[in-house]
């Protein structure tokens, strides 16, 4: 299953695929799985990753990273997956400019002491 996962380029390493794995975030039909778990063609996988969920139907095996476009033909994502995570990137977009990341400059800073009262 990590093989297969890093190999379909939904993880950078390997380790990153088995903590993924163990931390419940690859689901095949419903239920956890092992890192050692065999994945056939035809099965339906759940990836989490950060906010979104992907759900695929495995097309094909490898046990070999290859380039991007040969690893975008071992899988498919079904359509209501993609509907979801284009929904939720069009909200964090949104919500994107609202939300200061890292350590405010001094406009922002500016700005919430201003909101703040102060």
């Amino acid at each position: 299953m990590d093989k297969w996962l890093w190999a379909a380029r939904f993880f950078k390493t390997r380790s990153l695929a088995a903590q993924a794995i163990d931390a419940g975030k690859v689901r095949v039909s419903g239920e956890r799985v092992k890192k050692a778990r065999m994945v056939s063609a035809g099965e339906e996988l759940s990836v989490r990753g950060g906010p979104y969920e992907r759900v695929i139907v495995v097309r094909s095996l490898s046990e070999a990273r290859g380039a991007a476009p040969v690893a975008a033909t071992l899988y498919e994502e079904t359509a209501a997956s993609r509907e979801a995570r284009e929904r939720i990137a069009a909200m964090n977009k949104a919500m994107g400019q609202a939300v200061i990341k890292g350590r405010p400059t001094k406009q922002q800073r500016r700005d919430i002491d201003k909101f703040r009262g102060r």
